[in-house]
């Protein structure tokens, strides 16, 4: 209600100064009319986007999985420069981050990672992160500087808020521990605090390794298998929708949502919007928010 008072305080202000402009035919105001407008149209901008906020998760916070795809150590890379991409993003809109699981590549980059990301709209923002993201560029682990394609999977899933909304009986989980290591370094204990869940009847397996504690991984993994359970129902309500929705556009191999080419141009480009840049580098730098606004516009409005 705030900013729709000070949109419309700002609008009666700029008629104010445009009616004089006009009325002395004064020409040195022209500069304000035109910054003013300028403000105007973002905080009219703002607002639209606020207005698209209406899915039922879209206030929670979101749990972020990334999956490197079939390429050894290049999608491994990738799955890094994603990883990177989100956490700049999210430091930019000033929301909170801490990565929930990780496993670090052989050679380099990451096979996985899970990041909780807590902030304004979190889920409503990156819910149109899901899918598999496509590389194009040549590869500094190729020895013949060759030209390689590689993938990675994002999942976006809804943070669980409480017990209720998902029921998981003690008989349907497998709960394994092992040592933890890898991205944790000398913070992580390298005893068996590490903490693998296994939901027996979906097969859905999660894990946690980053707290020093079994006790505290054994409960990030369960908000983390609670959030993937969630994310099956609301697929499940999603394909009930599907003939009043649209098509549904599913996050699984083959269905690309972006492309980021590096070589032989550089553009990035969502095949959902065709909304692009060609400026690739400042888009993995976490620059990724006129992507956002577009599918939000797109596919919420």
């Amino acid at each position: 209600m705030k900013e729709i008072n000070n949109v419309s305080s700002n609008i009666d202000s700029l008629k104010e100064i445009t009616e004089i402009a006009i009325l002395e035919k004064d020409n040195s105001l022209d500069n304000e009319i035109l910054d003013s407008l300028k403000v105007l149209n973002k905080d009219l901008d703002d607002l639209e986007l606020k207005t698209l906020f209406n899915g039922e998760f879209d206030s929670r916070n979101v749990i972020v999985s990334i999956h490197a795809g079939a390429g050894g150590v290049e999608s491994q890379d990738w799955a890094s420069m994603i990883m990177r991409m989100y956490l700049r993003w999210a430091e930019k809109n000033k929301m909170n981050t801490k990565i929930l699981e990780i496993s670090k590549g052989d050679e380099a980059g990451i096979k996985s990672c899970t990041i909780n990301v807590s902030g304004y709209n979190a889920y409503g923002f990156l819910e149109s992160e899901k899918g598999v993201h496509r590389l194009v560029r040549l590869s500094p682990y190729d020895s013949d500087n060759a030209r390689h394609t590689s993938f990675v999977l994002v999942e976006i899933l809804p943070e669980i808020e409480s017990d209720i909304e998902i029921d998981i009986k003690t008989d349907d989980l497998n709960i394994e521990s092992f040592k933890a290591g890898g991205a944790g370094g000398q913070s992580v204990q390298k005893n068996s605090t590490a903490i693998r869940i296994t939901h027996l009847p979906t097969g859905l397996k999660v894990s946690c390794q980053n707290e020093r504690s079994q006790a505290q991984n054994k409960e990030i993994a369960m908000r983390i298998l609670k959030s993937r359970l969630l994310a099956l129902e609301i697929k499940k309500r999603d394909a009930n929708k599907k003939k009043l929705k649209g098509p549904h556009v599913s996050a699984e191999w083959g269905n690309q949502i972006r492309s980021y080419v590096l070589h032989p141009y550089k553009m990035v480009k969502d095949h959902r919007t065709d909304f692009e840049s060609s400026d690739p580098d400042k888009i993995l730098d976490g620059e990724i928010q006129g992507f956002i606004d577009n599918y939000l516009r797109k596919v919420k409005n």
